[in-house]
């Protein structure tokens, strides 16, 4: 009798969701399931830690057990368990560490610790026949990094964050804006309604010879823009919203290139293979983006990949498939979780102010 493939409960707890996920190693996602506080963050306009903290708190249980019956599985079944160890706010972090721990050593299984950035790093190769290397871009709420992914652990950064990630931006700018909480999909929504060449705004760091990001001039000139206009009740908030979507999509395909020039130098393939270049985040969901960056990579000769919705926003699948990744390797329950842990910890930082992790 053939053996079943091993099974993983993952955990994701690094911010605003409380998920859990249980996922095969032939790929088979038995169940994702989210607790989303989006509800509960939108009354203050943006994510409250210690908030965020206590719902992680009430919901984990649950959580694990809504997954355990969508699988229709029992805790007994499970192989191992993996939980985000960080980067993340550390009180969510940790209640996902210490509830992973718990199972680990009642049912005296392997516990993972799993680097949150390397669990959308690795995301693609569950959805996809993704092979390594390639190079990711990886645009989210706290971070907007290019990476070239040689492996499981195995990763070199080409640029980062000087200040505010993309998906930060977003929802800055449509809290100014008016536009409510979670900043990204309302933007889009109000772009479509909007022209993006109507208000001229910046493109920090376009053309330069590095690949590292800003966004913070570009909210703080949207800000002055705004008011120029006469404030969110007068002003054209549709094209302002176009425009600066319009701006983050440039800086992205901008510095994106020139990873790809790099990405190609450091990893030459065969005539007959293209590169592969794999968007992850949840700003990999906004459509206008995912276009830009779609014509970007096709003129540079790669395949874009972009894994399913549901795995580029937080997700307890990608976390569990992450240990997948290095299921012969688990970590000791003494493990610390970290509010900061850098994929690439070689990575020189960039010039300018502090670097996001």
């Amino acid at each position: 009798m053939a053996q079943r493939p091993l099974i993983m409960l993952g955990i994701e707890s690094s911010c605003d969701e409380t998920a859990a996920a249980i996922v095969g190693a032939d790929k088979t996602i038995h169940a994702n399931e989210i607790a989303s506080q989006i509800d509960t963050h939108a009354q203050h306009g943006g994510v409250v830690p210690e908030v965020a903290a206590r719902q992680h708190l009430e919901m984990i249980d649950q959580v694990i057990q809504r997954a355990l019956a969508k699988a229709d599985m029992k805790i007994s079944d499970i192989d191992a368990i993996a939980a985000t160890g960080g980067p993340g706010l550390i009180g969510g972090v940790a209640i996902g560490t210490v509830t992973a721990k718990a199972i680990a050593a009642a049912r005296n299984i392997p516990y993972f610790a799993v680097n949150h950035l390397e669990g959308h790093a690795l995301s693609p190769r569950l959805a996809d026949t993704v092979p390594f290397p390639y190079l990711l871009l990886l645009v989210s709420g706290g971070h907007t990094q290019l990476l070239a992914v040689a492996g499981p652990g195995k990763y070199h950064r080409y640029g980062t964050t000087m200040d505010d990630a993309a998906g930060e931006a977003f929802d800055k700018c449509a809290k100014i804006m008016g536009l409510g909480y979670p900043g990204g999909p309302a933007i889009e929504t109000a772009a479509a309604l909007g022209n993006a060449a109507a208000i001229a705004l910046p493109r920090p760091l376009k053309g330069s010879d590095n690949c590292h990001f800003s966004f913070s001039g570009l909210k703080t000139a949207l800000a002055n823009r705004l008011s120029q206009l006469g404030g969110p009740l007068i002003a054209p908030i549709n094209d302002l919203a176009a425009s600066l979507q319009q701006a983050i999509a440039d800086c992205l395909a901008d510095r994106t290139k020139r990873a790809m020039t790099r990405f190609k130098d450091a990893y030459p393939l065969p005539d007959n293979n293209r590169p592969v270049l794999v968007i992850a985040g949840g700003v990999a969901a906004n459509k206008h983006i995912f276009k830009t960056l779609a014509t970007v990579a096709d003129k540079a000769g790669f395949r874009l990949c972009v894994p399913p919705s549901i795995l580029c926003t937080d997700n307890a699948a990608m976390i569990a498939w992450a240990a997948l990744e290095r299921s012969g390797h688990p970590d000791p329950l003494d493990f610390a979780p970290r509010p900061r842990w850098p994929l690439d910890p070689d990575a020189s930082p960039p010039p300018g102010r502090g670097v996001r992790q």
